[in-house]
């Protein structure tokens, strides 16, 4: 069989993959046009069965908060307006009662500037969110570049700083370096610039700890984020927000850029929301209370699909 011709591989081996031409990504900072989000209505807290995956969780459970569907029906409804009130058409996977936290729609796959990337779980109860992922891929007629499968990596370890720059996370357990190491080789070979980020798995992926604000301002958590990293970002001339150690164990950090200075955020990341709107930002703060207490923010729960440039 012809490369070109492998089913479900848009990647060519060598790197040089054409960029996609319906949908267009190249950076997390751009004004964003379209979104892929998880349905609500099979969302449930899977307590004890996720919570050896996340730090957070454990926290959920040590602290004895609940669950409420009603009320994470109205907060994610609260997100979605957020996202409407930019501009963003929301996107949504297709409801799979067997799969409740694929409302974390960054877990499964990653969008590149060549497609979607499919991606490897760790927690066993979760493996089978790669079909809804698929589906709606093919449905739409996004290209898949290509399918993680030398282990564990979820993409919320897979953050673009900038057009053809990423800064590649890994725990060894949520996201394991093997995988991290097969994902990066794909990119360098099509030209793009990476910058490893091992961290200890208490903090679940990269995600929790950097998120692009703008082209050229990142929030960052500074008490966990290793040296180099930051060393690395300010090299980039990217100036940097604080968010404290208690707003990023609660996804405070976890932030979305909407692109024209516009970021969603969540109500409780009070510190850092006042941060960003005195340098100008505005910015969306919904309750998400009943999301984040399960161990995702709402970077965690969107995959962008379609971005102007910057």
């Amino acid at each position: 069989m012809a490369q070109d011709a492998i089913p479900l591989r848009a990647r060519k081996e060598g790197g040089g993959t054409p960029l996609m031409k319906d949908w267009y990504l190249k950076s997390e900072t751009g004004p964003l046009k379209d979104v892929l989000l998880g349905p609500a209505e099979t969302f449930r807290w899977m307590g004890l069965e996720n919570a050896q995956w996340s730090s957070l969780v454990r926290d959920t459970l040590r602290k004895g908060y609940k669950f409420d569907k009603q009320l994470a029906m109205r907060q994610h409804r609260e997100m979605i307006d957020a996202y409407q009130d930019a501009g963003v058409t929301c996107h949504f996977l297709p409801v799979d009662m067997s799969n409740p936290y694929q409302v974390y729609a960054r877990d499964s796959s990653f969008m590149s500037p060549y497609g979607a990337v499919v991606c490897q779980l760790a927690n066993p109860r979760r493996r089978g969110e790669y079909a809804p992922v698929l589906r709606f891929y093919l449905e739409r007629g996004i290209p898949i570049y290509d399918m993680v499968n030398a282990g564990n990596f979820e993409g919320g370890d897979f953050n673009i700083i900038r057009p053809g720059v990423a800064l590649v996370g890994y725990t060894d357990y949520r996201s394991e370096e093997v995988a991290a190491r097969q994902v990066a080789e794909w990119f360098a070979k099509e030209g793009w610039e990476i910058k490893f980020a091992p961290i200890d798995q208490f903090y679940v992926h990269i995600d929790l700890m950097v998120c692009m604000l703008n082209e050229h301002c990142a929030a960052v958590c500074l008490e966990t984020t290793e040296d180099d990293i930051v060393q690395w970002l300010k090299s980039k001339k990217i100036e940097i927000i604080p968010a404290s150690f208690k707003e990023t164990m609660a996804l405070g950090c976890n932030v979305v850029a909407l692109g024209h200075d516009r970021v969603l955020s969540t109500l409780n990341a009070r510190d850092l929301n006042t941060k960003m709107r005195a340098a100008g930002f505005k910015v969306y703060d919904p309750d998400m209370t009943m999301f984040t207490q399960a161990g995702g923010g709402v970077h965690c729960m969107c995959q962008p699909l379609r971005r102007e440039a910057a």
